[in-house]
């Protein structure tokens, strides 16, 4: 990197105080941007000179990096869809990493190993291109728990060394005061946008008909409760079941700012946290859980919309924090099921979700709509290519 580059290696010498070499991008699925590698948007941007065009003429690179992130036993091309589209409407403002270093049998490793991962391969990401200034995330399933882990490692807070002692210190007291997490700070070294996950399972899959496949069975739910080790370390942070050293189940840490690691701050610093959940036909994770709601808080069917440009979307709620009564106490209190759950939905709503329920209850497709929503392999998925379009269409650049 040239000398000029100040903030680059700035970048650099946090990371690795704290993150161990976990995992490089692979040459050849390293990035995807339109504005080094042309209209198709496919091949290694990092080692291309995006700075010149034909002739010799120059054109700015993109600045705004987002970040991919596969689900379980998923890869870096499950996002190819999406990818292809992102990068043919805004080739000169996004450059597009599919993440590739958590796939197949290696998203059975658990959520902070495999979210650690995904923190050395930003950084590594970060590092080769020196002109990014704003980081965005988009993931599937389990990867939004992932990439959930890796933003906090990620986390810089940075307004305490460029601000007056006395005046931090009064926002910190009111921050206190109104319960909300600060959040102040970057991600990486960069501008948080955009953090939004598609059918993750937020709270976990432990509660009642959070996996719709089990139809509702509390024998079935048992059984898949006592069978969470056949997922791995995977299975043990999903059913909750990973308590070790008195310390609350890795979940539950991950809704407050935990030790050192600043899970809801780092939320909190992205200017839109945005969920996708499907209504009908996702037999894996369940309608709550991916949208991080009450089963009193879900919307009637009478409350959808009918909407002739993106049919597939029946209903999108507006951000809103909620004023709720919530203390870090909280996580060390909780051990019923319910008790987990109702901590796990105070804290996150401590910060505004933008919520987009999906059904594809009228397509044919409607019974692969875990992966449909993804649009995972178009052949098969499809029908999810106008939710796709509502992502992209409404992404804050």
């Amino acid at each position: 990197m040239a000398q000029g580059e100040g903030g680059g290696e700035k970048r650099r010498g946090r990371g690795r105080r704290w993150l161990r070499a976990a995992c490089l991008p692979r040459p050849g699925c390293f990035t995807v941007s339109a504005a080094a590698d042309g209209p198709s948007g496919s091949g290694s941007g990092a080692g291309a000179d995006a700075g010149e065009g034909k002739g010799g003429s120059s054109r700015p690179r993109p600045t705004h990096l987002i970040v991919t992130v596969n689900g379980i036993v998923g890869s870096a091309d499950d996002w190819g869809y999406a990818v292809k589209h992102f990068i043919e409407k805004h080739p000169e403002d996004v450059v597009v990493h599919c993440s590739g270093c958590n796939s197949a049998t290696r998203t059975f490793d658990g959520i902070d190993v495999m979210g650690r991962r995904l923190a050395e391969e930003v950084i590594s990401v970060v590092e080769c291109r020196p002109e990014l200034k704003k980081i965005s995330f988009v993931a599937h399933s389990l990867g939004g728990l992932i990439a959930r882990y890796a933003i906090a490692l990620l986390y810089e807070n940075e307004t305490a060394a460029q601000t007056d002692y006395h005046e931090e210190y009064e926002k910190d007291v009111n921050h206190a005061r109104s319960n909300q997490p600060t959040g102040r700070g970057k991600i990486a070294g960069l501008e948080p946008m955009n953090f939004i996950t598609f059918v993750t399972p937020h709270l976990g899959t432990r509660s009642h008909k959070q996996i719709p496949l089990l139809h509702g069975s509390y024998k079935l739910e048992k059984m898949a409760f006592r069978m969470s080790w056949i997922a791995g370390r995977s299975g043990k942070h999903l059913f909750l079941k990973d308590i070790e050293d008195e310390k609350p189940p890795l979940l539950l840490q991950m809704v407050t700012d935990y030790g050192d690691l600043h899970f809801i701050s780092a939320l909190r610093s992205f200017k839109r946290r945005v969920v996708y959940s499907n209504v009908y036909g996702d037999f894996i994770v369940g309608w709550r859980t991916s949208s991080i709601r009450r089963q009193h808080e879900l919307p009637k069917k009478q409350d959808f919309v009918d909407d002739g440009k993106y049919p597939h979307v029946v209903y999108v709620e507006k951000p809103q924090a909620q004023d709720v009564d919530f203390s870090d106490a909280m996580i060390y209190q909780a051990k019923t099921t319910s008790e987990m759950e109702e901590v796990m939905l105070k804290s996150l709503n401590r910060i505004p979700w933008e919520r987009v329920d999906v059904s594809f209850k009228k397509s044919r497709q409607r019974i692969l709509a875990h992966s449909t929503i993804q649009v995972k392999t178009y052949f098969l998925n499809s029908d999810g290519a106008d939710v796709i379009f509502h992502m992209i269409d409404h992404f804050m650049y």
